[in-house]
């Protein structure tokens, strides 16, 4: 592994920064008290800073002292979950119901550590953009950002991302071309029948029975019309109707997700699911009412951002540590709007088994959005490298 030792040297300061985000979680739009330490900390290292993109998010640019060049945009999110924290070690949340179980508060550190390396080293052609984005966890923070001119204002000719992995290795990297990341979906149906007393079902039009029906049929859209090689999961996560045991009522609520990884898988299964509810409803002279909502599309990786992204990776942690073709996973990420719009890449960083928590973590696994998570820390120093790696090589392209 060739880590700079500059960088090494710096990992410790750059942990405290990143132990205080976790103890201070905040949730999607409130990133408040962390856009101010991001923006403190960036001004603090002489780098100007943008603030008001996507509310909360914060933006700063560094231009080298070697004249124009290409621009490169490197992004964390540093948002937060709503939920209960289980670890009760020193820089647990102190935010009740509100916890870094992502490891945003590790991706938000790691870029800032690449700025404070890039403010002392100006000796590159060319301008680095450090996005700091408010609202991944279904927030669209980079659609807002989008939406509020970032490209406009910074025209990256690339845009890059990063996520820690658990169970990937620690500091191994994943990466793939084309879908890395599926499409996040919503969607809820209401269905509308006729209540009455449950000893007398024949004088009613029972949406219970209807909605068990309807998610029985839904299954049939992925094992009977979408083709098997493409991927797709319908789940149905919620279902709500009645009062009490001797009441048949007039409604009954479903809902759930689909994701996908292409745009005309996603279109099938929307129209087969609007027809199949509306059919089954019908077939119990019941109605179904229905909402779909397309929330963050699939993450698409672009070839070339790839394969140059792989060669900095081979460089940083050999070729053995890179998985070039690491299994998609259906969660999704709306890095996926950035990369609508710039051609980039987005990389997996090995969080490891979990093996790496202080005293005092929860029983739980060190899972993504498990209360018992923890990031990293041994990962600060690999992914600043990879951040000034990737920057340094783009911008000798100028």
């Amino acid at each position: 592994m060739r880590l700079l030792p500059e960088i090494v040297d710096s990992a410790n300061a750059i942990q405290e920064i990143r132990r205080n985000i976790h103890a201070h979680p905040e949730l999607r739009f409130e990133e408040n008290r962390t856009s101010d330490l991001v923006a403190e900390a960036l001004s603090s290292w002489g780098i100007p800073v943008f603030r008001g993109l996507g509310k909360t998010g914060v933006v700063g640019r560094l231009d080298g002292d070697l004249g124009s060049g290409k621009m490169i945009g490197l992004r964390a999110d540093m948002d937060a979950l709503p939920l209960q924290e289980h670890n009760t070690f020193s820089h647990a949340s102190r935010n009740p119901g509100k916890m870094h179980a992502c490891g945003h508060d590790g991706h938000t550190a790691m870029l800032l550590g690449a700025a404070e390396f890039f403010s002392n080293h100006r000796d590159f052609k060319g301008s680095i953009i450090f996005i700091f984005q408010p609202a991944e966890e279904g927030g669209g923070g980079a659609r807002e950002m989008i939406k509020d001119g970032l490209f406009e204002k910074f025209p990256c000719d690339a845009v890059f991302g990063l996520h820690n992995w658990p169970g990937l290795a620690e500091g191994d990297f994943g990466v793939t071309a084309g879908p890395m990341m599926a499409s996040s979906n919503t969607f809820e149906i209401i269905v509308r029948g006729r209540g009455g007393h449950a000893a007398l079902p024949h004088n009613s039009a029972d949406p219970v029975l209807t909605a068990t029906s309807i998610i029985q049929a839904l299954q049939s859209i992925i094992t009977r019309n979408k083709r098997p090689v493409d991927a797709a999961v319908l789940s149905v996560t919620q279902i709500h109707a009645g009062e009490t045991s001797n009441v048949i009522p007039d409604s009954a609520f479903i809902g759930g997700t689909v994701r996908t990884f292409t745009n005309e898988v996603l279109d099938l299964i929307e129209r087969r699911l609007r027809e199949v509810a509306h059919h089954v409803a019908n077939t119990f002279d019941c109605q179904a009412e229905i909402s779909f909502s397309r929330n963050y599309p699939p993450l698409i990786n672009h070839e070339n951002e790839v394969l140059f992204s792989t060669e900095v990776m081979n460089e940083l942690v050999g070729e053995r540590h890179v998985n070039t073709s690491i299994d998609p996973t259906m969660g999704a990420e709306d890095f996926a709007f950035m990369l609508l719009e710039k051609p980039g890449c987005y990389v997996f960083l090995g969080n490891g088994d979990g093996d790496h928590r202080s005293i005092g973590h929860g029983l739980g696994p060190c899972h993504l959005h498990n209360p018992s998570y923890d990031f990293n820390d041994a990962l600060i120093p690999v992914g600043i490298s990879y951040w000034v790696k990737l920057a340094q090589r783009f911008l000798e392209q100028s």
